[in-house]
């Protein structure tokens, strides 16, 4: 099953993991505390766990264009609610290939 994983690092990881699943709540399955959430997209699932130092994000699908889809849902909103943040592209990386 296809897997990868991101960090950004920010001081802002708790509030960020919030806005994230309290936006995708409005239409997806989601469940989360103040440092741990899990939404479960059509495309896959997102794990992600925040702390002072930043926020980890973790996506699992049945497929590669499922993870793509999620690593971009992800991504994209993540975006919208750190705008003040300067990061380009998540590095995400694969974890279920061999390197």
């Amino acid at each position: 099953m296809p897997q990868s994983a991101t960090y950004l690092e920010t001081a802002n990881g708790p509030k960020y993991l919030v806005q994230l699943c309290k936006h995708f709540a409005h239409k997806i399955v989601v469940s989360y505390t103040e440092t741990q959430g899990e939404c479960q997209f059509a495309c896959g699932t997102a794990s992600l766990e925040a702390d002072a130092q930043g926020l980890r994000m973790a996506v699992t699908s049945v497929d590669d264009e499922g993870l793509a889809q999620a690593q971009s849902i992800i991504e994209s909103h993540l975006a919208r609610f750190a705008f003040r943040e300067t990061f380009d592209a998540l590095d995400w990386q694969r974890s279920d290939k061999a390197a």
